[in-house]
């Protein structure tokens, strides 16, 4: 099992960086061709997601992105912003849709609070098999 970690600033052009790294370890974990657009699509979501949040409370604090090719493949992306009730509503509206997305685009999607207390963790993960096609 390799994992690689990124710390990046939160800046929405480091998020594409994490979305290449991420379908280079989608594909060292062995996931079909046909899902890398679905991998490539929800590390993107999630990072937009958490450089919007850290940016939304005037943070600088590194969005830090993990990956594990073990099966699942599975990426966590972790921000230290806190919730708050006071959020713009646009933002808010931001990083809600985001996440319905990412429940269409991972197999598998929990969001919960950071170790620390202050921030999140998005977790997903795939499996490597191919998905079965309609009859």
């Amino acid at each position: 099992m390799a994992t690689v970690r990124l710390e990046f600033s939160p800046e929405p052009a480091h998020v594409r960086t994490a979305r290449l790294v991420g379908v280079a370890m989608a594909r060292k974990a062995k996931l079909p061709e046909e899902r890398l657009d679905e991998v490539r699509l929800a590390i993107g979501e999630a990072c937009g997601r958490a450089v919007t949040r850290t940016l939304r409370h005037g943070l600088r604090t590194p969005v830090v992105v993990e990956m594990r090719d073990d099966n699942p493949y599975t990426v966590l992306v972790t921000d230290s912003a806190p919730d708050d009730t006071l959020a713009d509503m646009e933002d808010e509206v931001t990083v809600e849709a985001s996440l319905a997305i990412l429940s269409s685009l991972a197999e598998e999607l929990q969001v919960t609070p950071a170790e620390n207390g202050t921030g999140s963790v998005v977790r997903m993960s795939w499996t490597p098999r191919q998905r079965r096609s309609p009859r």
